[in-house]
Order: C-alpha cells, then structure tokens, then sequence
C-alpha cells in the first residue's frame, strides 16, 4: 500500500515540479507513532526557499484530495532535503561528483558495508570513493547495485 501511495504522489507531483522548475528528490509514506506522514522532498540549484515549498504543498495538497490515494488520515509535509540529500538516481551521484559521501552497501566490500568520503567517479554505474583509514587514503569502487543509501555527508 505505501508504495502505490508514493507512486502516486510522484505521478501528481511532478506537472506541479517541472511548472516551477523544481526537482522531486524524494517521496516517503511513513508511520511514526499513531501518525502517518506523506513527506515530499524537492530541491533546485541553490535550494528551494520555504515559499516554494507552501506552494507545492498547497498544489498537491488539492490533487490528492481529488485523487484521493491515501486511504488514512495523515501529514502532508513539503521540505527541502537538507545538507544530507539522499541519492537515489545514478544522475544524483553524476551531479555531486566531488562531493562528501556516506554509503550504505547491500553486502561488504573489501570487509565494510558502510563508506564515508569524497565521490571521485562515477563511470560505467560503478562509484568510486576516496576515503581515510587511520591515516592512509584509499580508494573503494561500488557497483551502483550494491548500493543500499547513499547520501552527502556533512563534514567539519
């Protein structure tokens, strides 16, 4: 059920994106407590700006009213993705070259299932990511299938 409610969102969500030149970088149906939350999460070069996000909200809150997809009651929240943005499509990871990564793997490779360091390469659905152990800097190559989350890191 929580897929076909993200589904949805995404399919109703997108004219109302593309009209203000706005990415969709996430969509999440999830329950917290008692509560159901439909967390849409949009982004654009320099960020989005809270007026944006009333205006998507406002939008999309009127088409799931007409589509009406989510059988219970819940929160409708409209945000940007924060210094932390998920990468969940290959052109996420093209885009953010040179940047501080963290990823989550399916299985180990070279014995870690978790990576934090700079994404120097992503070439033939493979990322490579230049990290620390201890001192020594090395070099880890991942096949974008193995990759289970994978986010920008935030370093101080």
């Amino acid at each position: 059920m929580t897929s076909q409610v993200v589904k949805t969102t995404e399919t109703l969500i997108e004219p109302i994106l593309q009209d203000m030149n706005l990415e969709l970088v996430d969509v999440e149906y999830v329950k917290e407590g008692k509560n159901w939350f439909l967390r849409i999460y949009i982004d654009k070069p320099g960020g989005v700006d809270i007026s944006e996000c009333g205006i998507v909200s406002e939008q999309l809150s009127e088409k799931l009213d007409e589509a009406d997809p989510v059988p219970e009651a819940y929160f409708l929240e409209v945000s940007s993705p924060g210094a932390e943005r998920p990468l969940k499509k290959k052109e996420d990871f093209q885009e953010h070259l040179y940047n501080n990564v963290y990823v989550k793997l399916y299985e180990p490779i070279d014995g870690n299932k978790e990576y934090t360091g700079e994404l120097i390469a992503f070439e033939d659905d493979i990322a490579t990511i230049s990290y620390k152990e201890k001192t020594r800097k090395k070099e880890v190559e991942i096949p974008y299938n193995k990759i289970a989350k994978a986010r920008l890191a935030v370093t101080f």
